[in-house]
């Protein structure tokens, strides 16, 4: 990467907009040419060009999983189970103590506690040796966040993570809205 793709990524970052014209005449570049650096930086995985999701303008509550798993091979299974799903946005293996931290997204404060403590929440899989869930207050600096919506199909009756919803008594006294890939969802994703 070069001083030209960080005059094109910088300007892309700040209005995702921006013409090829008006990036062409930031950089001194022909429209053409730049043409050539983007395709360049999103053929070699540098940029995806993608719209990000302001969680606090959907009043969604988004949140914070730690998890510490006690094998590699429970780490993988628990990101097999959770690959599709809507409501994890990102999941980060890290060195430490905690080996997993995901964030998460939920519709309702009800249904983020469901995902905090349900069959269908990350702390529920095996092989997990602790874990810590923090509801996050504020977002500061970037606002805007990676949610999956493409998704959120509404025609499965089963989960990505091999859940029902239908029989789950906080689904069924209304205190979660139900997964957003299944035909019994309540939510607004």
């Amino acid at each position: 990467m070069d001083e030209v793709d960080r005059k094109i990524i910088t300007q892309l970052q700040a209005n995702g907009r921006t013409t090829l014209q008006e990036l062409a005449d930031a950089v001194g570049f022909t429209s053409m040419g730049i043409k050539k650096r983007l395709e360049k930086l999103v053929e070699t995985g540098t940029i995806k060009v993608s719209a990000l999701i302001n969680p606090k303008a959907l009043k969604l509550h988004p949140a914070i999983v730690m998890l510490e798993m006690e094998s590699a091979e429970a780490m993988q299974k628990l990101l097999d189970r959770f690959k599709e799903c809507p409501r994890v946005i990102q999941i980060f293996k890290t060195i430490g103590g905690y080996n997993l931290i995901a964030l998460v997204v939920a519709e309702t404060q009800e249904t983020l506690e469901s995902i905090s403590m349900e069959k269908c929440s990350l702390r529920c899989s095996k092989g997990i040796r602790r874990s810590e869930f923090y509801p996050i207050s504020d977002t500061y600096f970037e606002p805007f966040l990676e949610i999956r919506e493409t998704l959120t199909h509404k025609e499965r009756t089963v989960t990505p993570c091999d859940v029902n919803c239908a029989p789950c008594n906080r689904y069924e006294t209304q205190k979660c809205v139900g997964c957003p890939t299944t035909s019994n969802y309540k939510g607004s994703l």
